[in-house]
């Protein structure tokens, strides 16, 4: 049974999880850094909204743990660099929310508009100020986005239809998909300059940090108004507040803090912001959808091994995941079959994807690859979390390469590995389904990646297979099968043999003393 632990108390949408019989689901709300790391030792699972910080201290102190969910889409409480480190998956639920917080934003920047908040507190004091609270229309405004992700475009969506004009920037949105939703994708200064109403919907990032600053307001129209529902950090509330008095900026509507509750309540009593206690998410709409995506992220990941919407490591979705599955195994595979006959220290890795394989996103395979190879090699937790990053912090350099025809296969994996000993190559195919290494360093062989086997670099003469086979029959070991693979008669070849359990290194030891034999190694897989 999976033991998880969630620290906040609400278990709307969670039905499916809580009531699974693999899992068992405890609360310990909120709890102190101190509680955290005594209590997270126990857990397999996390499941945690903002209220904490999952710090490398937390992590570092977690035996047990495997996965992290933040149902949310901010993950910016977790150390995700310290979690990657220890092969811990993290993942959070990016669009149950979206809607949720595309209308805050609206409410945000209507109320700006037409002064709602200031013409209520007047009200409620008994006062009738028409006058003072006269409005703008958005009609004809140009909303600038910072941000083109699943809430940018429900914003822009929305806004389209209010007649405002919308201008966009974000480095990794395409331009066609933004023009083909009435969006203008441009500059950031272009944004900065066309921009009526500024709103920010970019996540928290060392480009991000401090960006609505002195500088950039100054590059801003006069009487601009800047909404932020994104990661209060973004935003430098000194350089706001200097431009909302001034009149540079003529309002600003904000839902998210540097600190969540603030210790310095400056920005909240400055007369024309508008604040809001990080209340774009919370709708019950929202918390429902994010519980039941959260559930099935968690149970898919502990029962079917499939790693959904995590933030530290590529994902597919299911239905390909599935059909990817034979390729995986067999990526790593090769990897577990290399790291156990290589030798020398590696310092680059060239995987080449051919035929149909190459049409799939070649990440997972890499990342299988270099799981199986790292995990014989070095005396680590290697895992499809932090395998490539284990790889990198070795200095060794991965190189994709994608072929879209090969010969004789339709579909091909060839892993070179370069060391400071030499390169090794071994290259596998699925054929009717099966699994096969079809090349050893070049060498034709035909060899099932799985059981017991015994790999062999040997001359090509006569008497070797021959006392080969009297070596370990002695030994009472039954050999399976077995695959030659050659290019020329009394060259070097490759043998592998296939046997039916564990061999002694004994009998290693005698097989390397054949003479004709220059490398003999043990591979199970």
């Amino acid at each position: 049974m999976y033991k998880i632990l969630m620290t906040y108390d609400s278990q709307e949408g969670l039905d499916q999880l809580l009531n699974h019989p693999d899992f068992k689901v405890e609360v310990h709300a909120k709890p102190s850094p101190e509680k955290f790391k005594e209590i997270i030792k126990d857990y397999d699972g996390l499941i945690i909204r903002s209220e904490v910080k999952v710090t490398a201290e937390i992590i570092e102190a977690a035996q047990k743990l495997k996965f992290i969910g933040r149902a949310g889409t901010g993950v910016d409480n977790v150390d995700k660099k310290a979690a990657t480190q220890k092969g811990i998956v993290v993942s959070n639920v990016p669009g149950g929310n979206t809607i949720s917080v595309a209308e805050h934003t609206i409410g945000l920047i209507l109320s700006m508009a037409r002064n709602i908040p200031a013409a209520v507190t007047s009200m409620q004091a008994q006062k009738w100020e028409k006058k003072k609270f006269m409005g703008n229309e958005i009609f004809g405004k140009t909303l600038g986005l910072i941000g083109l992700g699943r809430i940018g475009n429900e914003v822009a969506k929305r806004l389209l239809s209010f007649g405002m004009k919308v201008v966009a920037y974000d480095p990794f949105a395409s331009a066609e998909v933004a023009k083909n939703n009435g969006i203008e994708l441009t500059t950031l200064d272009e944004v900065f300059k066309q921009a009526d109403y500024l709103s920010i919907h970019s996540p928290l990032t060392d480009d991000t940090r401090g960006m609505i600053n002195k500088a950039n307001i100054a590059k801003m129209k006069d009487g601009v108004r800047i909404i932020n529902c994104a990661r209060g950090a973004i935003i430098n509330d000194a350089d706001l507040i200097e431009a909302v008095k001034s009149g540079k900026v003529a309002n600003a509507a904000l839902d998210v803090f540097v600190k969540e509750p603030p210790v310095d309540w400056s920005i909240q009593t400055t007369p024309n912001i508008i604040t809001t206690p990080h209340l774009a998410a919370s709708t019950e709409e929202a918390q429902v959808k994010i519980a039941i995506e959260m559930a099935g992220v968690v149970i898919d990941f502990f029962t079917k091994g499939l790693i959904r919407n995590a933030v530290n490591v590529a994902t597919v979705d299911w239905d390909t995941q599935k059909q990817m599955m034979p390729y995986i195994e067999l990526a790593d595979k090769i990897g577990s079959f290399q790291g156990q006959i290589v030798e020398g220290g590696i310092s680059e890795i060239e995987l080449n994807y051919c035929g149909t394989v190459s049409e799939f996103k070649t990440n997972p395979l890499t990342v299988a690859y270099i799981k199986g190879l790292l995990g014989q090699i070095l005396d680590l937790n290697i895992n499809s979390v932090n395998a490539i990053t284990v790889a990198k912090e070795r200095g060794i350099n991965i190189k994709e390469v994608i072929v879209k025809d090969v010969k004789d296969f339709n579909n091909l994996i060839l892993a070179k590995v370069k060391t400071d000993k030499g390169e090794y190559s071994i290259a596998g195919t699925l054929f009717d389904k099966q699994q096969r290494i079809v090349s050893i360093n070049g060498l034709n062989v035909d060899v099932k990646p799985e059981g017991h086997k015994i790999f062999i670099n040997n001359t090509d003469k006569p008497g070797v297979i021959g006392t080969l086979g009297t070596i370990i029959g002695s030994a009472s070991i039954n050999i399976a099968g077995m695959t030659v693979g050659r290019k020329e008669t009394g060259k070097q070849a490759v043998t592998v043999l296939e046997i039916d359990g564990e061999v002694s290194a004994d009998v290693i030891s005698k097989i390397a003393k054949v003479e004709g034999v220059t490398k003999v190694k043990t591979v199970i897989l």
